[in-house]
């Protein structure tokens, strides 16, 4: 397996592999990667066997409050994805072994992400890569007329 920083030419397989995991994100989502390739805060990885891409990787550093942290900044997971027939392989542990190399070199020493309540499978492989649980959170949203 190998991984590494994704660049402009893989853009359309690393598209592929967002779309899998948020799959209702719209025509947004590449733009959104296009601005993640050049965001200086921002790595973006994909690992490969051969010439399959099969998972991914974004973590920007932030320094707004992130939930249960003690420290800014904190390098967050924005996105980790492997493709079903990879998963229980320690892809997602390599890549997030990758995530903490690079916040380590930037000086962080907090690594943070996120699941929804329900995504169990998440929960699970969080725990199974060392993350703590710090707290539940529901978000409430009232539109104004």
């Amino acid at each position: 397996m190998r991984i590494e920083p994704i660049t402009a030419d893989m853009l359309e397989d690393w598209l592929a592999l967002r779309l899998a995991l948020w799959p209702d994100a719209g025509a947004g989502l590449r733009a959104q990667a296009k601005s993640l390739l050049v965001h200086p805060d921002a790595l973006a990885l994909i690992a490969s066997e051969g010439d399959t891409r099969i998972g991914f990787v974004e973590a920007t550093l932030r320094r707004d409050y992130v939930n249960g942290c003690e420290t800014s900044p904190v390098a967050f997971l924005e996105g980790l994805y492997v493709h079903d027939d990879w998963r229980n392989r320690d892809v997602a542990r390599a890549l997030v072994v990758a995530v903490e190399d690079w916040a380590q070199r930037q000086g962080v020493t907090e690594i943070a992400s996120d699941a929804l309540l329900d995504n169990r499978d998440a929960h699970a492989m969080h725990k199974a890569l060392g993350f703590a649980e710090t707290e539940r959170v529901i978000y409430f949203r009232k539109a104004l007329s």
